[in-house]
C-alpha cells in the first residue's frame, strides 16, 4: 500500500458519433480487466454526450503503475484508438474526493461544488416524496418511516447521479473551471 493511500486514475475518452455501442462493450471490457489487478478498488464512469470519464482507484501509485504498464491495457488502449477523437487522455490524483469530475489537476472550489451539489439535490428532495405519496397511500406498507425513506433517498440518488449532476455540472463547466 502506498504511503499516500489511494491514488486515481482519470481516463477521459471523447467517442467518434455512432461508435458509442461499441465503445460502452469495449468499456465494460476493459473495466472487468483492470478490476483483476491487485489493489484496484473500484471505478466510476460518467458519461456526458460523447464524452467517457473513468474514475479507476487502485491502492497506491506501485498498484496503479502495474495497471499503467500493463501489456492487457496497452492492447485495450490499442483496440479502442479507432473510436476515440482526442485519444487516451490520462492523469493521475492522489486525493479521495470526485464529486466532479475535474478538468485540470485543480479541481473546482469546494464552494462552487456545494452550490452546485445544493442546486442540483434541491428539487428533487421537494418533488420526489410528493410523487410517491400516491403509492404510499395505496400499498400503506411502502409508507413506513424507514422503507418510505429509502425509496425517496435511493430515487434521489438515482436522479442526481445519472440524469442530473451529469447535465449540470456540464452546464456550469466553466463556472466551476478554476481557470
Amino acid at each position: 500500500m502506498d504511503e499516500l493511500g489511494i491514488v486515481t486514475l482519470i481516463v477521459r475518452h471523447r467517442i467518434k458519433a455512432g461508435q458509442e455501442d461499441a465503445y460502452e462493450q469495449w468499456l465494460r471490457r476493459t473495466t472487468r480487466i483492470a478490476s483483476t489487478y491487485p489493489g484496484h478498488q473500484g471505478v466510476n464512469v460518467i458519461r456526458d454526450l460523447d464524452r467517457f470519464v473513468c474514475v479507476l482507484r487502485f491502492a497506491g501509485t506501485h498498484e496503479l503503475q502495474c495497471w499503467l504498464d500493463s501489456n492487457e491495457r496497452r492492447h485495450q488502449v490499442n483496440e479502442v484508438a479507432p473510436l476515440l477523437i482526442e485519444g487516451d487522455q490520462t492523469e493521475t490524483d492522489t486525493s479521495r474526493e470526485f464529486w466532479f469530475a475535474p478538468s485540470s489537476a485543480v479541481p473546482p472550489a469546494r464552494w462552487k461544488q456545494a452550490c452546485i451539489t445544493f442546486l442540483v439535490i434541491l428539487p428533487p428532495s421537494l418533488l420526489v416524496p410528493l410523487l410517491w405519496q400516491p403509492v404510499f397511500t395505496r400499498l400503506p406498507w411502502l409508507g413506513g418511516y424507514v422503507l418510505s425513506n429509502v425509496l425517496i433517498t435511493l430515487s434521489i440518488v438515482v436522479l442526481v447521479v445519472y440524469l442530473l449532476m451529469p447535465k449540470v455540472t456540464a452546464l456550469f463547466a466553466a463556472w466551476l473551471n478554476p481557470s
